[in-house]
């Protein structure tokens, strides 16, 4: 039996939208950065993430493992690119709260989730203070955003189904012109007789070998209505993604353009 299994219902946090801000130093201080460039093989990085984050795998191997993952192959990433380290805390807390918008709810909000790290991504990424700055430049946005989308979103459903709890929907309906069905209990005792087993597999057997052609009919309408939405969310996502990358790269560009509304600094930051 699952642990996490409860009969007493509970409040599921639908949806929602999230307001990005800087994130620098949220998750990952200079202490801890520290502690991670001393740490040189993967068991000793993701033996140090567990130590920062209190990870305990006595709670949900599975999940910690998941999780001990996801972190170290952001932190793999950042060295890789050779991120300073205020790029590397702020790299991580974008994974890392990105990954908690997804995990908060169990219905879909991947468009939510995708929308809070582009927004999180742009406040890195242009010099407005206080509202952003200008951490990483054009070039390391497009890789920040390729990995992430190319990573995290690609299996953003399997993280779902990791951390989220499932939700069971229990659906009754009523026909009007049909009687209602009598309770399970004072069906039963009708239908006792001194040897059930013959009688209770010919009933089994019924619905199967007597389905009506309407009733086929229906699940055919149903099953085919249902793979067209899935197909079409498929694509959807899919174009989503490269309509929100198109216009982040489009807005970067302009604030290269112009330096008075983006990015400061320089020779012509300096022109009086």
């Amino acid at each position: 039996m699952h642990d996490n299994i409860s009969t007493v219902p509970h409040k599921i946090v639908q949806p929602r939208a999230h307001k990005a801000k800087v994130v620098i130093w949220s998750d990952l201080t200079v202490n801890d950065l520290d502690l991670l460039n001393e740490s040189r093989s993967p068991e000793e990085i993701k033996k140090t993430l567990s130590d920062i984050f209190h990870l305990n795998h006595n709670e949900d191997v599975t999940k910690t493992d998941i999780l001990l993952d996801l972190f170290f192959y952001t932190v793999q990433f950042a060295r890789d690119n050779n991120f300073s380290k205020e790029q590397t805390s702020a790299f991580f807390s974008m994974i890392k709260k990105t990954h908690e918008i997804c995990i908060e709810t169990p219905f879909g909000n991947v468009d939510f989730a995708f929308n809070y790290f582009r927004d999180l991504v742009l406040c890195h990424a242009v010099k407005r203070p206080p509202y952003s700055m200008d951490l990483f430049s054009a070039a390391e946005v497009k890789t920040v955003t390729d990995y992430t989308i190319n990573t995290y979103f690609r299996h953003y459903k399997l993280y779902k189904y990791v951390f989220t709890p499932l939700v069971r929907l229990d659906l009754a309906m009523n026909y009007i012109g049909i009687p209602v069905s009598p309770p399970p209990s004072e069906a039963g005792e009708e239908t006792v007789t001194p040897e059930p087993e013959p009688e209770i597999k010919q009933s089994l057997d019924v619905p199967e070998i007597e389905e009506s052609p309407a009733a086929k009919e229906l699940r055919a309408m149903i099953q085919t209505h249902l793979s067209e939405e899935l197909q079409k969310l498929k694509l959807s996502f899919e174009e989503k993604i490269k309509e929100t990358d198109e216009i982040m790269n489009s807005k970067l560009s302009e604030f290269e353009a112009n330096p008075s509304s983006g990015k400061g600094g320089g020779s012509r930051g300096k022109k009086k």
